[in-house]
């Protein structure tokens, strides 16, 4: 591969990145599946980029690859919706919205990664394009291989049931205490214990770092409380996806007394033994439509052990 076509792709990548994840973590209605897809289109990109065609623009060229790729997990997981495609009336489509337009785009903006599992593929494929990517009716068209018509059609229907789903009640947001085991690893890292932090980690565990080499083993993955040793001031806090519904995450406040957290990590058990940590300090992208409820502090603990 030629040396100035893998840097080409890989600052375009770095670019367009949070864009690519923000479409597949809606599509998947995760924030750590849309991430995994992300990174497999980038190297998958790589593999391809020596048979792609001189010229092409890279941008909506990885935007189909990793469409393609969010496709192929929906159907592994087997949730994919067929869906008619009709044609609807005129949307607009203007460089700058009219007001209902931009009330629909702000709608999906700040509607819940889950909920648009509830859309047909194509509807949510189009909805996220268009309201939370800002993409053109005619790129969406090209990306997706429709008809304009066809898109407009995905649009309108997607942009009428996202109303009703939205329209119903909040689901009250769960508060529950954190594992034992995540509790003790973030106790441990705000106490800056890299020794009893190291003392957990399992022989084959790895280490996941957006940008960065993964690391294996005991080793390897001891330099990375070495390199955390050498922050200035964090603190960390058990948290779950999905107002609580979903899986355990570790937020990180940096600085200590942040209002919000920064970035999340993920921490996999085998027993008693870390097997994976994954840590988006260098993806603070992956905190986009989150929604996170944080674990029950000492209080609310003890009432809702009552």
């Amino acid at each position: 591969m030629p040396s100035d076509a893998r840097s080409r792709l890989l600052a375009v990548m770095a670019e367009v990145r949070p864009e690519l994840h923000r479409y597949c973590a809606r599509l998947a209605g995760s924030v750590f599946d849309g991430d995994d897809i992300v990174q497999d289109v980038l190297v998958r990109a790589l593999v391809a980029i020596d048979g792609l065609e001189a010229g092409t623009p890279l941008r909506p060229w990885l935007f189909r690859i990793a469409h393609n790729r969010a496709l192929d997990y929906l159907r592994s997981r087997a949730v994919r919706k067929s869906e008619p495609i009709e044609t609807a009336a005129e949307i607009a489509d203007g460089l700058t919205p009219d007001p209902a337009e931009a009330l629909e785009r702000q709608e999906a903006i700040n509607t819940a990664l889950a909920r648009f599992t509830e859309l047909p593929i194509v509807q949510r494929s189009v909805i996220v394009l268009k309201d939370v990517l800002g993409h053109s009716l005619e790129e969406i068209s090209a990306l997706l291989d429709l008809s304009v018509n066809a898109v407009k059609a995905a649009l309108s229907r997607g942009r009428a049931k996202l109303r009703e789903i939205n329209a119903r009640p909040v689901e009250p947001r769960l508060v529950k205490p954190a594992s034992p085991a995540a509790e003790r690893f973030a106790s441990l890292f705000n106490r800056r214990d890299w020794d009893a932090l190291r003392s957990l980690l399992a022989e084959d565990v790895h280490l996941t770092q957006t940008s960065h080499p993964d690391r294996k083993g005991r080793a390897e993955v001891s330099l990375f409380f070495t390199i955390y040793a050498s922050t200035p001031e964090f603190r960390l806090v058990p948290a779950y996806l999905d107002g609580g519904r979903g899986d355990e995450v570790i937020a990180v406040f940096a600085p200590a007394d942040a209002e919000q957290p920064n970035y999340l990590m993920r921490v996999e058990w085998r027993d008693s033994q870390i097997v994976r940590i994954r840590d988006f300090r260098y993806a603070k992208y992956i905190l986009d439509g989150a929604d996170l409820a944080f674990a029950a502090s000492g209080d609310e603990k003890a009432s809702l052990l009552r």
